[in-house]
Formats: structure tokens, C-alpha cells, sequence
């Protein structure tokens, strides 16, 4: 284990209502589960079966143009009902037709112990789990043929309302050890963990074998991938850093512990909208209906803004909508479509700024009841120093902007491009005064470039 704490103070934590209580419920199968390409940024998904086919939990579902090595799986067995196509007949889901009962794939179990770089890595990429493991820079699906220089996991997640790891990973500490075994045998560097000092208290997080464990505390965004990264062993130019999700871990240890896609994973419903936030077991893709059942402030849900992920970076979904494959979170807020009478000029007591321009910091243990409101419109992008005030890393967070903006890719390089992903400017767009889209430019910026130079 790492003898310092890595201590950030910049950052800021949002109170919101709506916090999960430590309740574990088993949801309803859904009827239809759903992989969505979007989910895995970068891919171009090529099909592999055909409507009204019968499929295992494991069977191939479609792969990636770009590299046929990466193929996607179903995560329960049944019938390959139909594709959901957007705008330029883009595919934004494909379902299923889910059985009542799950029948496997076998992958055959092993001890990734007594396995090759090679065997590991064909096992991952047959099963439709290699999609699980990402990269930096891009923050795009690892390609299997790079050369990493470590891998990153994170054991805490500070974003707002975000589940407690330490409750997902009871009863399931041999499947997080098998998993890191598994990505330990993937590098010839170090599996980095990273841990919240005064929150994780878990022996299997804080104990863990064969990985390098490092302590982080402060605000969000200190359980940010990104900014562990930064502070741990940075992304400089040429490097390739892998990282992989908590809940993800658990599923590589199962794939090899039992020998079968499990796509089991514990979220948290959560938000000031949802009646008994609680968390719920549920299958990799499942749609979140069930969950919502009698469960939400009101019946109309376009006041209502539904969220896979977390409210800085999750995607909009609908009320039936599926799970993110990334995402071990939902959150349900008010959509904030109405007008309010004089805006931010007529202080309340409900209200939060991230400054004082309200009395919200005044009441530092008030939790509050957020809206999708942007309370203006696009202004002018000027110097505020807010956004240094939130981003914990030695970049200069409006200067990148305006470099991207301008298409500068040498200054982008120098000014910290490859170490950044959209979340990592999530908290500098919540508090941005010019309503600037940070999150949607960082991305443009890593596509433009990846596309550059691949």
C-alpha cells in the first residue's frame, strides 16, 4: 500500500437530495435487455445475428469495424428481438427478448494465475468483455495490441449521490481478487487501486493483492479515473495507460472464476425524484422501468429528467430506457423546463451556488433539490479562475479550452490534451458563468485528434 495519502483540495461536492439507502433489493427481469453502441465511444458496429434468432448470455451480437477483434455480447439468453436506429440510421440499441431463465455460454473457468498474456486476453475478447478495459488517452475501448504501461482501477467514485463500493462489494470480494489477478497478468507494469482514506474501509479493497494500492481524499472529482491518474503516473506523449470500472473488475473475476458472461451488477437509484432510492441487483442492459414502478415524486414524467450515470456526466434516457454499460447509478431530477420568475436574482433559500452569489454557502450541511436548468444562455467565454478552483490537476483548464477551440493541437499537447477525458471538465461545466459546453469540446478535441494520428 502506498505510505502517503494524496490529499486534493480543489474540487467541490454538490448536495443533492436523494442519496441511496443501503437497502439491496433484487429487481424484476425486464422483459428486454439492451446493448448500446453510443455506450462505447468510437466503435462502428457491424452485426452478427439476425431478428428473431435464439441466443445464449455470451453470444456474439455485433462487432467493431475498425478492429473485428472487439465483438459484444448478449448479457442474457433469448431471442435477438430488433435494432434501435437514430439519425443517419446510427444504431442506438440492440435488444433482446430475454428468456425467464439465463442460459450461458461456457468460456470455460480457469485460474488466471496459470495463464498466459495470450490465453487471458483471447478468453476476454471471445466472452465480449474486452469492452470493459479502456484506455488513456481518448478514453475509448483499449485496442489489444497496444502496449500499456499500467492499469487503473478505482475503488471509490465521489460524484454526486454515486453508490457506496464498499456496500457493492459484499458477498463478492473473490470475484474483485480474481479480476485483478486477470488485469495484473494483461500488464508488465503496475494495477494501480485507489482508495478513499476515510471512506474505504473494506479488507479486500484496502488488502488487495497484487496491485498497488494509493489513498485519495478530498472532493469530487478525487474518484475520477482521470485524476488518479494524474497524481499516480501520468499520461505523457506516447504513453497508453488501461483502466477498468469497480463492477467491472467483478465481472472479468467471474468470467474466470465460473466460466460464463455474468452480467450481474448492483445500482443505485438515486435523486431527489425518486421516492425510496435504494440499491437494486440487476443484469447488465436491463431496462429501468421496473425500477421506476410506483417510485417516482409524480406520474408526469416529462417534468422529469431520467439519468444513467450521475448528473455531471450520465446520459438522458427515458422513462423505459436501459442501463448504461458503464454506469452503476440512475438518477431521476426534475427536468427543469419552466421559466422562473427573475432567476437567480431573486435569492431563495432553496437555491445552491457553487460561489456566493447566494446564501447556499451559508448552510454547508443543506441538501438540495436540483433542476436541469441552465438559468441562461450562452455568453461570452471570458476569465473567471473558477474553473482552476474545481480541477485538481496541473493543467490550465481555460487555456486547453481555447487552444481546442482554435484547433491548436501542438498547444492542446502542451497543454495536457492526452490526459484529459469530458468528465474530468464535468465540475468546470456545471459551474462554467458562460454556459459552455466543456464536456462535448473535449471529446470533439480527443476525436480529432485520435483520427489525426491514427
Amino acid at each position: 500500500m502506498s505510505k502517503t495519502t494524496i490529499k486534493l483540495k480543489k474540487g467541490l461536492n454538490i448536495p443533492l437530495k436523494g442519496e441511496a439507502e443501503k437497502i439491496l433489493n433484487t429487481a424484476e427481469r425486464s422483459g428486454l435487455y439492451a446493448i448500446q453502441p453510443p455506450d462505447f465511444h468510437g466503435i462502428v458496429p457491424k452485426m452478427l445475428v439476425k431478428e428473431g434468432e435464439n441466443i445464449k448470455a455470451g453470444s456474439p451480437l455485433f462487432y467493431d469495424k475498425n478492429n473485428e477483434k472487439i465483438i459484444f455480447t448478449s448479457p442474457v439468453s433469448g431471442k435477438f428481438k430488433e435494432i434501435i436506429r437514430g439519425e443517419k440510421r446510427r444504431i442506438l440499441e440492440v435488444r433482446v427478448k430475454a428468456d425467464q431463465d439465463d442460459d450461458y455460454l461456457d468460456f470455460g473457468a480457469a485460474d488466471p494465475k496459470n495463464l498466459n498474456h495470450e490465453d487471458i486476453m483471447n478468453k476476454l475478447l471471445a466472452s465480449g468483455l474486452w469492452s470493459t478495459i479502456r484506455q488513456r488517452p481518448y478514453s475509448v475501448i483499449a485496442n489489444p495490441d497496444d502496449k500499456q504501461k499500467a492499469i487503473f482501477v478505482s475503488a471509490f467514485d465521489s460524484a454526486p449521490l454515486a453508490p457506496d463500493f464498499d456496500f457493492l462489494i459484499d458477498g463478492q470480494e473473490d470475484e474483485f481478487q480474481t479480476g485483478l489477478d486477470v488485469l495484473k497478468k494483461l500488464t508488465k507494469g503496475k494495477v494501480h487501486l485507489s482508495i478513499n482514506e476515510k471512506r474505504t474501509m473494506r479488507r479486500a479493497l484496502t488488502h488487495a493483492r497484487n496491485v498497488e494500492v494509493h489513498k485519495f481524499t478530498g472532493p469530487h472529482p478525487s474518484g475520477n479515473i482521470g485524476v488518479q491518474i494524474h497524481h499516480i503516473d501520468p499520461v505523457n506523449i506516447g504513453d497508453i495507460v488501461w483502466y477498468v470500472d469497480f463492477q467491472n473488475v467483478i465481472m472479468l473475476g467471474r468470467l474466470f472464476k465460473n466460466g460464463i458472461y455474468d452480467g450481474r451488477k448492483i445500482i443505485a437509484l438515486t435523486g431527489s425524484e425518486v421516492k425510496r432510492p435504494r440499491y437494486w441487483r440487476v443484469i447488465q442492459g436491463a431496462s429501468v422501468e421496473n425500477l421506476l414502478k410506483n417510485n417516482l415524486s409524480t406520474e408526469d414524467s416529462s417534468s422529469l429528467r431520467f439519468i444513467s450515470g450521475n448528473v455531471l456526466t450520465g446520459s438522458k434516457i427515458y422513462k423505459e430506457g436501459f442501463i448504461g454499460f458503464y454506469d452503476s447509478q440512475v438518477t431521476v431530477i426534475p427536468e427543469g423546463n419552466k421559466p422562473e420568475f427573475m432567476g437567480w436574482l431573486l435569492p431563495k433559500p432553496s437555491k445552491y451556488s457553487a460561489t456566493r452569489t447566494l446564501f447556499s454557502w451559508l448552510m454547508p450541511w443543506k441538501k438540495y433539490r436540483l433542476d436541469t436548468n441552465l438559468n441562461g444562455g450562452n455568453r461570452a467565454f471570458v476569465l473567471t479562475g473558477f474553473y482552476e478552483k474545481v480541477l485538481p490537476m496541473d493543467i490550465l483548464p481555460m487555456q486547453l479550452i481555447k487552444a481546442i477551440m482554435i484547433n491548436d493541437i501542438e498547444l492542446m499537447e502542451k497543454l495536457g490534451i492526452y490526459e484529459v477525458a469530458p468528465e474530468d471538465f464535468a465540475l468546470c461545466e456545471f459551474i462554467c458563468p458562460s454556459k459552455t459546453e466543456m464536456q462535448s469540446i473535449i471529446r470533439d478535441a480527443l476525436d480529432n485528434i485520435q483520427k489525426e494520428f491514427s
